[in-house]
């Protein structure tokens, strides 16, 4: 069984079923079908070969989905990257797993520009809505419009495939302040999609709207769910804008919702009795912690829809999910493993314990292979398991698990931050602080938000007579990081608080934001 199958059998079966809807733009799972397979072509007449890597880097849109399927159709292995990545970054993650092929957008050619000069120099750009320009607007560099290179595609190939293949690179920040890049083979989505659905049980007639970004795997597992039962896909570029997506849940009659906790603040501050909710049948959370509070305000407010907590990381999907049975009992709990999942946590000796507090261990069909280019990163990750020759996913994340063995997030081992549901690095931040003209030193922590669920808040001391304001420091992190990279606000001090050793104590920071 390969990922692009779930599309293959979606379409046998319903095949004028509607399957994706964006920017006003509607496919059956017959026309869907029949795009990728186009856009596969397009893949091979390029040159793309089995386990070749295609970039995709765009917004929601049907673009994105057909480029991201077409890839898989082709035998290459898809990498999305978050739209709103910089040019340097951009490029690393290019060089890094050497791309074959980037799918861009022309709203981003800047981007794509500077990351030419780091990305392989065989690579082919693809840009979408490159048609739309005038000649004033044509990037500066050779590229290809989406719409020529489908047109001039060849034949779907038809090399032989096996569920080992890798399907995807998910590139995920680490404490490194490098992006990692997390190798998922066809079985371990598949693995991971299975599960998920026999827990939320989707039915062809859903409606699953996905305001999270395609980069982001529990955006990007949308699709693969809603293949698997047959359902619909609603895509919004956007998670920040709530009117839009209120309005397009009573439009399209969404009956599926996942969220992350900055989407569910963003919801309750609207009056939702305004909005035709009435179809909303479940909403799912997962990326962080969803507050308490926040679970109260959406049963009180949409009593008939379900919610699901889910705990998960891009190393293995999903890990567990709390029944919505339980969320009077367990507010706080993530739940219990799901299907093909085992979990136990170890102590600061390595030694295993099922109940207490501990790092996590995952073992299931559903973990990764490890990261790309990263032996060490995947050593430290990935150990010996309870039998020879596999392998058990080390989580870095502290659980408790109660005597009925419902599982309780703590914290990180590291310093990684969790905004907005996505990975963030402190030291990739405080790289681009360091390149602020007169900044001396920079640390960044994560502060607890009820929008965002962790914020990030930077530190800087100036070097002597330097001036520098808090907008420029932070128009400098928006030229050079993703949005939800950003730090919400920037404190300029005279010194940074060290330990006895002379480190930066980051703790000391952490508390005293408390």
């Amino acid at each position: 069984m390969l990922v692009d199958r779930l599309l293959d059998r979606a379409a046998a079966r319903t095949p004028d079923a509607e399957a994706l809807v964006s920017a006003g733009q509607r496919l059956t799972y017959a026309q869907l079908d029949a795009e990728v397979s186009r856009v596969a072509g397009a893949f091979a007449a390029l040159g793309v070969r089995r386990g070749d890597r295609v970039a995709v880097h765009l917004e929601n849109s049907i673009d994105a989905v057909l480029s991201i399927f077409g890839a898989l159709r082709a035998g290459a292995v898809f990498v999305p990257i978050n739209p709103t990545t910089k040019g340097e970054k951009l490029g690393y993650v290019l060089r890094d797993c050497d791309a074959s092929v980037l799918v861009s957008d022309r709203r981003t050619a800047n981007a794509v520009n500077e990351a030419r000069q780091l990305a392989p120099a065989s690579m082919t750009i693809v840009l979408s809505g490159a048609g739309q320009a005038r000649a004033s607007e044509a990037p500066s560099f050779p590229f290809l419009p989406f719409d020529q290179a489908v047109a001039a595609g060849t034949g779907v190939p038809h090399e032989p495939r096996l569920d080992f293949d890798l399907a995807t690179l998910i590139y995920t920040s680490g404490s490194t302040g490098r992006p990692k890049g997390v190798m998922m083979t066809h079985g371990n989505v598949l693995s991971a999609t299975a599960s998920i659905d026999s827990y939320l049980q989707n039915r062809p007639d859903d409606t699953i709207l996905d305001v999270l970004p395609l980069s982001f795997d529990y955006g990007l597992y949308q699709l693969f769910l809603a293949m698997q039962s047959g359902a619909r896909v609603v895509l919004e570029r956007s998670m920040a804008f709530a009117t839009v997506m209120l309005e397009l849940m009573a439009r399209e009659r969404v009956t599926a919702l996942p969220i992350v906790p900055m989407v569910a603040a963003l919801l309750l501050k609207h009056d939702l009795s305004a909005y035709d909710l009435r179809a909303l049948r479940y909403i799912t959370n997962t990326g962080a912690v969803l507050p308490p509070a926040h679970i109260a305000a959406l049963r009180e407010r949409l009593p008939h829809a379900r919610i699901f907590s889910m705990y998960g990381l891009t190393e293995c999907k999903r890990v567990s999910f709390l029944e919505p049975e339980a969320l009077d009992a367990r507010p706080t709990s993530v739940g219990k493993p799901m299907s093909n999942v085992e979990v136990f946590l170890i102590d600061e000796q390595g030694r295993r314990c099922e109940q207490g507090v501990g790092e996590l261990v995952v073992r299931g069909a559903n973990v990764m292979q490890g990261y790309w280019n990263d032996p060490e990163a995947t050593t430290r990750s990935l150990r010996p398991g309870l039998f020879p020759g596999e392998h058990l996913l080390h989580t870095g994340d502290l659980f408790r698990i109660d005597a009925d063995g419902y599982m309780y997030f703590l914290s990180r081992t590291d310093d990684v931050i969790k905004c907005r549901g996505q990975k963030v690095s402190p030291r990739e931040v405080e790289n681009v602080l360091h390149g602020v003209p007169g900044v001396s030193e920079a640390v960044v922590i994560g502060v607890a938000d009820a929008l965002m669920g962790e914020a990030l808040e930077a530190y800087v001391t100036l070097n002597p007579g330097a001036v520098v304001q808090e907008r420029d420091i932070l128009a400098h992190c928006a030229r050079h990081l993703e949005d939800f990279m950003v730090p919400r606000g920037v404190s300029v001090v005279e010194s940074l608080p060290r330990t006895a050793t002379g480190k930066l104590a980051r703790r000391d920071l952490m508390s005293a934001a408390r």
